[in-house]
């Protein structure tokens, strides 16, 4: 099942398909493949899970420029928000400095 994913429209229409979305969709089953745990955290040695952060699922080859993969659940991996947003560069992904420490006066 190889479609074009070019337009913004085209994407929306594929995230919020029943392939995608539905009980034993692309998503989900990304989601249980990986334990529901954000597999970059994994590597760092954090655990994430979808009881600390929202978990989001992350195609390795994007849609529009690899169609066929689409449906691939090999190329599909769990990420939490803050490992999603920095892979795709959003936001102007710059991680924030605390602004307070734990000093005390």
């Amino acid at each position: 099942m190889v479609s074009e994913y070019t337009t913004r429209e085209q994407q929306r229409d594929f995230y919020k398909s029943n392939a995608w979305r539905g009980n034993n969709g692309l998503r989900e089953q990304a989601l249980r493949r990986d334990g529901y745990e954000c597999v970059m955290c994994r590597e760092e040695g954090k655990v994430t899970t979808r009881d600390h952060a929202t978990l989001e699922v992350d195609h390795i080859f994007e849609i529009e420029i690899h169609p066929e993969k689409a449906h691939d659940l090999d190329s599909l991996r769990t990420l939490c928000r803050y490992h999603h947003n920095k892979r795709h560069n959003r936001f102007g992904f710059v991680k924030k400095e605390k602004k307070w420490n734990n000093e005390r006066w």
